[in-house]
């Protein structure tokens, strides 16, 4: 790994999230491991991880990111926002206890989240190892309701409305990325090994957007229902200034 690189992108993304304004990245691309290495530094700036997302590549192991437990939400809380904030709906899997052999519904919860994208670099061309240094974009997560009595069974489509800022975002079926949520999650088991110190006993994975990536404005209140789950709401205000 190049350590001057990985520095180079540490200090660019702290400044970044201290200041709350976009920074432009740097021109070298780092390489899966030190977009990792570069998350992991900025990460220790930040405090307890909450949890974690995880993607496919094209090729390789996936994308992975810690979700900073300094911006988890509880559904309807009032959530300091820059002036544009997209807005995923997922399903989520709580830890209940540290992952093992046990089957999967023993160990995890299905959870309804909502998770808020941002970027800390400026330009709208990023690289995907780009976006990964920059944690694949996450700025926070919205904690909506557990579903009671999961038999283990996998989510691959949902029935879910989304509403936001005056738009219909979502009014029927919605498909997880991949087709499986439990393949994601498994995905994420196979490859975090202990990555900003591994997956936890109440942290969370989320799987993948049920509805692309839409913007909304700050003052923008966003939400969603998901059949057999219920509702969860997203309240996006001004930061303080």
């Amino acid at each position: 790994m190049r350590p001057d690189l990985i520095e180079t992108y540490v200090r660019s993304l702290t400044t970044a999230r201290r200041t709350g304004l976009p920074v432009t990245p740097p021109q070298i691309l780092p390489d899966y491991d030190e977009a990792l290495a570069i998350q992991t530094r900025v990460q220790a700036t930040l405090g307890p991880v909450a949890g974690f997302k995880v993607g496919p590549r094209p090729e390789g192991p996936p994308l992975l990111a810690p979700l900073p437990a300094a911006r988890v939400f509880a559904s309807g809380a009032e959530i300091p926002s820059p002036d544009s904030t997209g807005v995923e709906l997922e399903i989520g899997f709580e830890v209940m206890q540290a992952p093992g052999d046990a089957p999967l519904h023993q160990l995890f919860r299905p959870r309804l989240v909502m998770e808020l994208v941002d970027t800390r670099f400026g330009g709208d061309d990023l690289e995907p190892l780009q976006k990964t240094a920059d944690m694949i974009l996450n700025d926070g997560l919205v904690l909506g309701p557990v579903l009671q009595g999961w038999d283990g069974h996998d989510f691959d489509t949902v029935q879910a409305r989304m509403t936001g800022a005056g738009r219909v975002l979502l009014d029927g079926s919605a498909t997880v990325p991949g087709g499986s949520a439990l393949a994601n999650l498994r995905m994420c088991l196979d490859h975090l090994g202990d990555h900003c110190g591994g997956l936890q006993p109440g942290q969370h994975v989320i799987t993948g957007s049920l509805c692309g990536l839409p913007w909304f404005p700050v003052g923008s209140t966003v939400e969603a229902t998901v059949e057999g789950f219920g509702a969860i709401r997203a309240v996006l205000v001004p930061r303080a200034s």
